[in-house]
């Protein structure tokens, strides 16, 4: 069943999913605030899926980097070159830590993504989200940006802006797989993959509380809108139906002494 209704959600949303860049207009002409969550949800869907995909296959990657260097003890110039470059994406202190990567590269439970969007963002009626695509309220310190309104005197952050929802959700999940401050929601995480145990967005939750100055008020929150809204069913997704095949990508990436047809 679970499959069925996301089967259905997802093959509905990616009609729009490759040229929908914000928000569109007839959004906010949503009187109904049901409606409108449930287009909010089918909106930002399948773009977070998008960007999971992309974690996967870097995790695929670095496994089978790991795997085939273990086994034979050299790497093609190719295969370390592609390495060197996930290890800067995801600040990876030394190149061949095999399990510094496999903890920072790993997807973020969907009904988190969601709920953190949906409550950062006021379900992308906050003017970030209608004038930067900013769903999260990531700060900058270049030059592009917007003021915040209430900035404190003297503060010299400014509002991320972002050239898609795509790009602020890419850079959401990015800051929570490699910044200082999410290191025990990654050991969590990483753990949790270990076992065998779950590891949902309720679950993730707890692990986040450096990312609001509630702390604890923020994680209930959260946790709240997962169970309110039922979204912890995202979770339960079965991740291998949405992996495209990489395998033979990979596998040329790490085939030494042959030349490349």
């Amino acid at each position: 069943m679970i499959k069925i209704v996301m089967g259905v959600l997802l093959a509905a949303a990616l009609v729009v999913a490759d040229t929908l860049t914000s928000f569109p207009a007839d959004y906010y002409k949503i009187k109904d605030e049901k409606a409108q969550k449930e287009r909010f949800v089918k909106i930002l869907y399948p773009l977070i899926l998008k960007e999971e995909k992309k974690i996967e296959l870097e995790r695929k990657f670095v496994e089978a980097f790991f795997s085939h260097f273990t086994e034979d003890g050299i790497a093609n110039a190719e295969a370390v070159a592609r390495l060197a470059k996930i290890a800067k994406k995801y600040r990876i202190k030394s190149l061949y830590d095999k399990e510094e990567y496999l903890k920072k590269i790993d997807t973020i439970p969907v009904s988190l993504v969601l709920a953190k969007a949906a409550i950062e963002s006021n379900w992308g009626k906050s003017r970030f989200a209608r004038e930067a695509n900013n769903l999260f309220g990531e700060w900058t310190w270049g030059k592009r940006g917007i003021v915040p309104k209430n900035r404190p005197e003297g503060k010299r952050y400014k509002i991320k802006i972002f050239s898609s929802l795509e790009e602020s959700i890419a850079s959401y999940m990015r800051n929570l797989n490699r910044h200082w401050a999410y290191e025990e929601f990654r050991e969590a995480r990483y753990e949790a993959k270990r076992k065998g145990a779950e590891f949902g967005g309720f679950i993730a939750a707890s692990y986040l509380q450096m990312y609001s100055q509630l702390r604890e008020k923020y994680t209930r929150i959260v946790k709240s809108t997962i169970v309110k809204h039922e979204w912890s069913i995202f979770d339960e997704r079965d991740e291998k139906s949405t992996l495209p095949d990489s395998s033979k990508e990979i596998a040329m990436l790490l085939v030494k002494g042959e030349k490349r047809r």
